[in-house]
């Protein structure tokens, strides 16, 4: 898991705003439309693996992936969570 203070400085490279731990029920929808393989991320690629966590941007529109314990804070990995 991601340490507070890292979280405290970690943010969205494209807008800045503040990210935080998508609770669970979050990434289990995801996780639910990722199995169906209805979600892309922001580069356009569907996304087969299943999330572990993620971090919400402030917004709440995109989530950046955590894979094995490290934030992908790439715009182009980001998943729109508005359906």
């Amino acid at each position: 898991m991601i340490n507070n203070e890292l979280l405290k400085i970690l943010c969205c490279p494209e807008t800045q705003q503040s990210l935080s731990i998508a609770d669970s029920g979050l990434i289990q929808q995801i996780n639910t439309k990722i199995k169906e393989g209805k979600v892309k991320n922001r580069g356009g690629i569907i996304v087969s693996e299943e999330l572990q966590s993620g971090l919400i941007r402030e917004d709440g529109k995109y989530l950046y992936p955590i894979r094995n314990d490290i934030p992908t804070l790439l715009v182009d990995e980001a998943i729109q969570v508005e359906w």
